[in-house]
């Protein structure tokens, strides 16, 4: 049996229309006696509507399987002054973080979605507030750093371009709270209470999901769905223990080879 780490975004679904066999493979996997956890670098939805979010594609699984980035935040800059460049919709995860709009001792920097509430989270004057708070001594902090994002019409630019824009302006290295963090994975595996060696990481992002979880000691499968691009992974110098077709193909993958 295996303790295995579940992308969401690209894995499950794409811009919110399931991908197939995602319900029927996590049904397998149970009944296999694998421990699961979801994790996720999705930044503009809670916990709680997200995981109902997987439950009404079908998906088995229980809030508290779901790891998410806001959570992170809130445990790491519990009782500090932190201007919040997020979406409104996470803003109640941040649970314990005095959210303001000046003198922060931290910035913290959310993801994009396909709304136009990204053009008023990263608009001239929030960019240019938080470049003057770091600029006073803030430090800056990003729920996730991806370059972009697949939807259903194609790649969509990803807030990690804002990120990088503050890092250039500032001088200033940004602190990664979701994947590929250290302290990220180790969550995950510390709720699975499960040996970095002895445990799966799935995903369709060669950067965040599988050279992330390969340099923390896992496995790895990388899925044909998603953000998976053939030239990049030709690219890459990372090289996944298997890549499958969907999330479909796990179940039959593992009896195979694990």
């Amino acid at each position: 049996m295996a303790a295995i780490l579940l992308d969401v975004d690209g894995v499950f679904h794409v811009s919110r229309e399931p991908i197939a066999g995602g319900a029927e493979a996590v049904s397998r996997l149970r009944e296999a006696g694998h421990r699961l956890r979801f994790v996720t670098n999705n930044t503009t939805q809670t916990r709680a509507a997200l995981a109902e979010e997987l439950r009404s594609m079908g998906i088995e699984l229980a809030d508290e399987e779901l790891q998410t980035t806001p959570r992170a935040a809130a445990k790491t800059l519990a009782g500090r002054r932190v201007l919040a460049l997020t979406m409104h919709a996470i803003v109640g995860e941040l649970e314990g973080i005095e959210l303001v709009g000046e003198d922060a001792e931290a910035v913290l920097v959310g993801g994009a979605d396909e709304t136009p509430e990204t053009n008023l989270v990263f608009s001239y004057m929030n960019l240019a507030r938080a470049f003057h708070e770091l600029e006073g001594g803030a430090e800056l902090y990003c729920l996730h750093k991806n370059r972009w994002w697949q939807t259903k019409h194609g790649p969509a630019l990803d807030a990690g371009a804002f990120v990088a824009g503050l890092e250039y302006a500032t001088h200033v290295d940004a602190t990664v709270l979701g994947k590929p963090s250290t302290p990220y994975f180790e969550a995950a595996l510390s709720e699975l209470d499960a040996d970095a060696g002895m445990t799966w990481m799935v995903g369709d992002d060669i950067e965040s999901d599988i050279a992330g979880a390969q340099r923390h000691g896992m496995r790895t499968i990388l899925v044909r769905t998603g953000k998976f691009r053939p030239d990049a992974v030709e690219a890459s110098r990372v090289r996944p223990e298997g890549i499958i077709s969907s999330i479909a193909q796990l179940p039959d993958w593992l009896e195979e080879h694990a």
